[in-house]
């Protein structure tokens, strides 16, 4: 089994083509509404693109109307690392794999969304990867 924390920045590199690269690695952003899986209401499991590691399901999606793609809660709380982010002048929690470290994008709470948990979990497509398949509640 791979430990994905070891592997080297040239090997990312090597892994990743330059765009997952620069959002996995470099907590890069992807433009707003270009995404795969913003507008995706595809049943199935949410992986790190970098991993492989589920992470989201398609049950916990909803449509932020943001550009990217949103979901109220991760698969369970220990496959996501939440970090402070002080970048671009402002307070954020940044979203990590805590299988590899990848960036994922960023959590906010309290937009009033009607969901269970008024968490947005805004997370960039590239970093993510579907697999199709039924998924229970």
């Amino acid at each position: 089994m791979t430990d994905f924390k070891l592997i080297t920045d040239a090997q990312w590199r090597e892994r990743l083509n330059p765009e997952e690269y620069r959002v996995l690695r470099q907590a890069g952003t992807e433009a707003p509404h270009v995404g795969e899986y913003t507008d995706t209401t595809t049943e199935g499991v949410y992986s790190c693109r970098a991993c492989g590691e589920e992470l989201f399901r398609s049950t916990e999606k909803f449509d932020a109307h943001c550009g990217w793609p949103s979901f109220f809660s991760p698969l369970a709380k220990d496959k996501i690392i939440e970090k402070e982010d002080l970048s671009l002048g402002m307070r954020r929690i940044e979203v990590l794999c805590a299988n590899c470290g990848s960036h994922m994008g960023h959590v906010f709470e309290g937009e009033g969304f009607n969901t269970p948990t008024d968490l947005r979990y805004c997370i960039n497509s590239i970093s993510l990867r579907l697999e199709e398949k039924p998924v229970s509640n």
